[in-house]
C-alpha cells in the first residue's frame, strides 16, 4: 500500500512543493472541467441547428460525461501506481486533439463521437485527487482534496467565457480556443508539478489486489453519496442554461450568467467543505447536505401552476410557481450544500481508506459520472414524455431520498427500535 508522506511542515521544500503540486493541479482540473462542460452552451445553438429533441440533447451534453466516468477507475489505479504527474500529463495531451476538431462537426453522430473523446478531461478528477492528497499529511488531506476538487468551477467558467466567444464569434470558436486554453495548461502543469516516489503504490501489488475493498458495502454507500452531490451537479451544471432559457425566456448570456450562480459555490466551496468534514467529520457534513438538498429539490420540483377556486364572488385564478428570483437563490444554496457534499465523501474515503486512496477515488467517481451522464438523458427524456421543466428536480428529489433513508439507517440509526431498553443503552 501507499506510504503516507510526512506532515509538510516538517521540510520546507516538500512544503513548497506540496503548495505547487496543489495550485497547479487545481489549475489543469479548472481547465479540464470547464472543457467537460462545453456542450452546456454550445449544445444550445447546436440543438438549434440539428432540431434536436429535449432527449437528444440530454445524449449530446451527457456524452463527454460518460467517458470521463469510464476512465475514472484505471485513471486512479495508474496515479496509484505510475504517479500523477505523469498520468495527468499524458491526458492532458491526449484531449487536445479532439477539443479542437469539435469545431469542425456537422452532423450529430459527429458530435457525439468526438465528445467521448473531449470527455477524457473529465477523468483528471481521479487523477488529481490521490495526488495531491498524498502531498499532505492526514489532518490536511480534507483540505487538499477539498482545494483541488473546487476545481469544479470550470463549469461557471465555462458559463462566463463560452456565451461570450459564441455570440462573437460563433459557437465552433469555443472548441478552437479552449484546445489553446488545455494547450498552455499543459505545458504549465509539467513546469510546475512534482513526483515523490513514496506516493506510489508498490509494484507488487496487483491491480486486482487494489479493488478487494470495493467489496465493502461501504463502498456502493458512497457512491450513491456521490451521483447525488456530484452527478446531480455536472447534470444541472449541463442542463440550467436551456432551463433558463426556456422556463423563463432568458438571452443565452443572461441564462449563462444566472446558472453560474449554482456552478460557482459548487465548485469553489469544496475547498470549505474539506476543512468542515476536517473538523467535524465526514458524516456530520454529509448528514446536513442531504437534508438541505432534500428541501431545496422538494420547493424547485413544483411547476408552474395556474387553477381556478370558485369563490362567492365568482371564480378566482391562482398562480403558484418560482419566479426567476427564487428560482436562482434555491439553486445558489443546492450549489453550496453540494459542494460542501462532494468534499465530505471523499474525506470518507481518505479516512477509511488512505493506502487505496486512488482505486476507491475512481471508483466512487465512475458512480457520480454516471450519474452525471445518465440524469441529463433522463431528464430529457421525462421532459418530452411530461411536457413539465421541473420533472428534472422531481427526480433528484426522489434520488435524494434514497441517501437519507441509507444513511440514517446505517450510520444515524444507533439503536434498534424493538430492543430491549437496558440492551438499547449498553449499545
Amino acid at each position: 500500500m501507499a506510504t503516507s508522506s510526512p506532515p509538510v511542515s516538517q521540510d520546507p521544500r516538500k512544503s513548497r512543493q506540496a503548495w505547487s503540486v496543489l495550485i497547479v493541479s487545481t489549475l489543469a482540473f479548472t481547465v479540464c472541467f470547464m472543457v467537460w462542460m462545453m456542450f452546456g452552451v454550445i449544445g444550445i445553438p447546436i440543438k438549434k441547428m440539428l432540431n434536436l429533441s429535449s432527449t437528444q440533447f440530454g445524449l449530446l451534453t451527457a456524452m463527454p460525461v460518460l467517458t470521463g466516468s469510464l476512465i475514472r477507475v484505471p485513471l486512479g489505479i495508474w496515479t496509484d501506481k505510475y504517479g500523477g504527474r505523469i498520468v495527468m500529463t499524458v491526458l492532458l495531451a491526449c484531449t487536445v486533439p479532439a477539443i479542437w476538431f469539435m469545431g469542425s462537426a456537422t452532423e450529430y453522430w459527429h458530435f457525439l463521437v468526438i465528445g467521448l473523446f473531449v470527455g477524457l478531461a473529465g477523468g483528471a478528477f481521479s487523477v488529481g485527487t490521490p495526488y495531491v492528497a498524498r502531498w499532505f499529511p492526514k489532518h490536511r488531506q480534507g483540505m487538499a482534496m477539498g482545494v483541488y476538487g473546487a476545481g469544479n468551477s470550470g463549469a461557471a467558467v465555462n458559463k462566463f467565457v463560452a456565451p461570450v466567444i459564441l455570440v462573437a464569434f460563433g459557437w465552433q470558436a469555443v472548441p478552437h480556443v479552449y484546445a489553446a486554453i488545455m494547450l498552455g495548461t499543459l505545458v504549465l502543469f509539467w513546469m510546475f508539478s512534482a513526483s515523490d516516489p513514496a506516493h506510489l503504490v508498490p509494484s507488487n501489488v496487483k491491480f486486482t489486489e487494489q479493488l478487494k475493498a470495493l467489496k465493502d458495502p461501504k463502498v456502493l454507500k458512497y457512491c450513491q453519496y456521490y451521483s447525488i452531490v456530484f452527478g446531480g451537479y455536472v447534470a444541472l451544471a449541463l442542463w440550467m442554461v436551456q432551463y433558463y432559457v426556456g422556463e423563463y425566456g432568458l438571452d443565452i448570456r443572461v441564462a449563462a450568467l444566472l446558472a453560474a450562480c449554482f456552478s460557482l459555490p459548487g465548485g469553489v466551496l469544496r475547498a470549505i467543505g474539506g476543512v468542515l468534514s476536517d473538523k467535524y467529520g465526514a458524516h456530520s457534513v454529509t448528514w446536513w447536505v442531504m437534508w438541505v438538498s432534500w428541501i431545496c429539490l422538494f420547493l424547485l420540483s413544483y411547476p408552474q401552476t395556474d387553477f381556478t377556486i370558485a369563490t362567492v364572488n365568482g371564480p378566482m385564478t391562482l398562480h403558484i410557481g418560482l419566479n426567476v428570483y427564487v428560482f436562482t437563490g434555491l439553486m445558489f444554496i443546492l450549489g453550496i450544500a453540494w459542494a460542501f457534499g462532494k468534499a465530505s465523501v471523499f474525506k470518507y474515503i481518505s479516512d477509511d481508506y488512505p493506502g487505496n486512496i486512488g482505486a476507491i477515488s475512481g471508483i466512487v467517481g465512475l458512480a457520480g459520472g454516471l450519474g452525471g451522464f445518465i440524469l441529463p438523458i433522463l431528464f430529457g427524456v421525462l421532459m418530452d414524455w411530461t411536457g413539465i421543466r421541473s420533472s428534472a428536480f422531481m427526480l433528484m428529489y426522489g434520488v435524494v431520498w434514497v441517501s437519507l433513508i441509507w444513511m440514517y439507517f446505517t450510520e444515524v440509526r444507533r439503536t434498534d427500535v424493538m430492543a430491549p431498553q437496558g440492551a438499547a443503552a449498553l449499545r
